[in-house]
Parts: C-alpha cells; structure tokens; sequence
C-alpha cells in the first residue's frame, strides 16, 4: 500500500473515531441526565450533567478531529494554501474547545490547577452518576449488591 494511501486511511480513521467520540458521549449524556432525573435529583442537576457531559464529549471529538487533520495535511503534498487552511480549522477548533471548557468548568483553561480532557471529564461524569445511584440505593435501604461492581 502507497504510504499516502495509509496516511489517508488513518485520518480517516481519526476522523471516524472524532464522530463516534461524539455521539457516544452524547447517549451518555443522555442517560446521566435523566439517571439523575430519575434520582430526583431536579431539573437543574439533571441539566448540568447532561450540559458537562455533552461537552465533554464534544472536547474529546474535537482534540481527535485536530489530530486527524495534522495527519491528513503533513501527509499530503506540501502547500501555503493547506498549510493556512489547517491553521484556521485548528484556531477555529481550539477557540471553540476553549469556550465549552469555560462553559464546563467556570474558570479559564489555564488558571485550573489540574489539567483535564474532554475524556477525562466524561469518566468523571460517569464516576458521579455511579456514586450518586449507590447513595441513592443507600438511602432506600437497598441490601441488592450493585452489579456494576459498586
């Protein structure tokens, strides 16, 4: 196989994975959102998850989908017009990723203490959706092991 051929598969490969990042994370926002309606949590919790993990969800597509686009530009054959065209999908792409980070966490991507990814938010969104259905379980008296390992 010709090696620009390969490198054509592989951004498309990242490029699929980008999309699939952001559509699963999108069910999973969906089942957070209305696990933490079902937990009587209230509209405004169950909004905010689903707002957080959906942006998460779009952060991580966002990170793989630059990345496929590296590949595909410094695969192909070297031009100033590409070479600006990545450049303003990347600005665009990171002013974006930017924004929905302030809109996730409040505050100012570099003034976070600890560095966080779009992946790394979904898990914590999951890890709270799991301790918030133990407590929820706890509270009913519930003796059923869970069978999530909990």
């Amino acid at each position: 196989m010709q090696m620009e051929a390969l490198f054509t598969a592989v951004a498309v490969g990242f490029e699929a994975v980008g999309a699939a990042a952001m559509i699963v994370g999108f069910a999973v926002a969906l089942v957070l959102g209305a696990r933490s309606l079902a937990r009587h949590e209230g509209g405004q919790a169950a909004f905010t998850v689903l707002r957080t993990t959906l942006g998460a969800a779009i952060l991580l597509g966002l990170e793989v989908l630059v990345a496929a686009d590296l590949i595909r530009t410094i695969t192909s054959k070297p031009s100033l017009e590409d070479a600006a065209i990545l450049g303003l999908i990347v600005l665009i792409r990171t002013i974006l990723s930017i924004s929905i980070q302030i809109e996730i966490e409040g505050t100012l991507p570099w003034r976070r203490a600890l560095l966080r990814s779009g992946g790394q938010m979904i898990g914590d969104a999951v890890a709270r959706d799991r301790t918030a259905g133990q407590q929820a379980s706890a509270a009913r008296g519930s003796t059923t092991p869970d069978p999530r390992g909990g």
